[in-house]
């Protein structure tokens, strides 16, 4: 992993990343917490508000969704420790990982089985919230289950939802809206996997496959969506109600891992490795984490050598004015999750004072590491979702952390986020492990 901090010149970041070198970015622009929790683009109570409309919702998703049943239709995820993956990773890369090493398994989301059920599905339930409101169906005391009566199927069928995807967004709001009774289309981009694409199609979703990437994607199903009257265009690039849907992850967090009795302080830091696409649902859980834990917390984005959007957008400080294809990317990555060219007006310009840095990945390594999870913990992911996987290994990080924490770093606790896998087919999922596994052979 080669290493370039906002002290090396902009010219050569920008040719590490266009040799598609892996790369890792310091973020010189990070700032205390309490120096911008008072100026923040987004009150913290429209997080608080976030989640108490998805407990508002609880009794209907726990009707029309059998699987969030034992949750009470809360969609969250559970997070474990993998000691087995972090000796492998030890091993490996002959590197120490301090501290103790768990998933955040985001893979096993109900509903979507990706992080997008998050923020996908918050903003389709927020979104249906108001209709409902305003046609005056529905008031914020009512027991929401009423939704599922076929009176409401009915009423959400006058109005149309559209998104543009790489496919996981897509498969969230797409599955929820049709459930609800909307209208949906969904554009998918040239990467989205072809089981994405039919599994949207058997629960009524149109799709709309276009042979160019995520942006073009999001373009044009923006502008279909405007030529409809009750077209509602859910824009993964520039939506605060997905980032928030995205932040609500923090305050579930917080409390799971009190009830694992994991402290986070001043001796105990907390380092969190989150793969980014356009950078809403990183950023989203970034934000959170800020509010809950302050500089207690780290927060590292993970990113394909072929699409490193988000660092080059910090790093540059151009944002969404700059794209992979500017410097000669193709964009072209098996993380068809993270295959994002431009990144996100909204994710970069909120978090760009609050998240520690970012490295790149190249995509043989995202299989080497989805086998080696597979192998050492019986887990199975998506490509995309292993981008985090390497970030407790990484030197550089851990120097950065390292000058921070001194001995007390020995009391980190590192959460990998898993943010895709249990909806792969399982003879895809064979296929991902036995790519990684030729690869790690290929090694030897």
């Amino acid at each position: 992993m080669v290493s370039k901090s906002n002290h090396s010149s902009e010219e050569e970041l920008i040719n590490l990343l266009k040799n598609k070198k892996e790369t890792f970015w310091s973020n010189a622009s990070l700032k205390p917490y309490h120096t911008l929790e008072d100026n923040l683009a987004i009150p913290i109570e429209d997080l608080h508000e976030a989640e108490r409309l998805l407990q508002r919702f609880t009794p209907y998703l726990a009707k029309v969704f059998p699987e969030t049943r034992k949750m009470s239709g809360i969609i969250e995820s559970p997070i474990r420790g993998i000691p087995s993956m972090q000796q492998i990773l030890e091993k490996r890369f002959q590197q120490s990982i301090p501290g103790n090493l768990y998933l955040k398994c985001d893979h096993e989301l109900p509903i979507a089985g990706s992080i997008k059920a998050r923020g996908g599905i918050y903003e389709v339930l927020k979104y249906a919230e108001e209709l409902a409101i305003k046609h005056g169906k529905l008031t914020k005391d009512d027991d929401y289950s009423k939704l599922a009566h076929p009176e409401f199927k009915q009423f959400f069928s006058n109005f149309s939802i559209a998104v543009g995807s790489t496919g996981n967004l897509a498969l969230s709001i797409g599955i929820m809206s049709a459930v609800l009774g909307f209208q949906v289309t969904v554009h998918m981009s040239v990467e989205a996997k072809e089981w994405k694409k039919q599994l949207l199609r058997d629960k009524g979703v149109v799709v709309v496959e276009h042979d160019k990437d995520f942006s073009f994607a999001v373009t044009e199903g923006r502008r279909q969506c405007q030529e409809e009257s009750n077209c509602y265009f859910i824009d993964d690039e520039n939506s605060k109600d997905l980032f928030m849907g995205y932040a609500v992850a923090a305050l579930r967090l917080n409390e799971q891992l009190k009830k694992e009795n994991i402290t986070v302080d001043a001796d105990h830091p907390l380092v969190v490795y989150l793969p980014c696409g356009v950078g809403g649902g990183p950023a989203g859980i970034t934000y959170g984490l800020k509010y809950v834990f302050g500089d207690h917390v780290h927060c590292y984005f993970a990113e394909p050598t072929s699409s490193p959007c988000m660092m080059l957008g910090l790093a540059t400080g151009k944002h969404e004015d700059i794209s992979v294809q500017d410097i000669g990317l193709d964009n072209k990555t098996e993380a068809d999750g993270l295959a994002v060219g431009r990144p996100s007006a909204l994710a970069g310009r909120l978090v760009e004072n609050m998240v520690n840095g970012i490295y790149t990945i190249n995509d043989e390594n995202l299989y080497k590491l989805l086998a080696l999870l597979h192998n050492s913990e019986g887990i199975s992911l998506e490509p995309s979702a292993l981008a985090g996987m390497y970030g407790p290994a990484s030197i550089d990080i851990q120097k950065q952390l390292s000058r921070m924490y001194d001995s007390r770093f020995s009391n980190a606790t590192h959460l990998v986020w898993a943010t895709g896998g249990c909806l792969v087919p399982k003879e895809i999922m064979e296929g991902f492990v036995s790519k990684g596994s030729k690869y790690l052979r290929e090694e030897d």
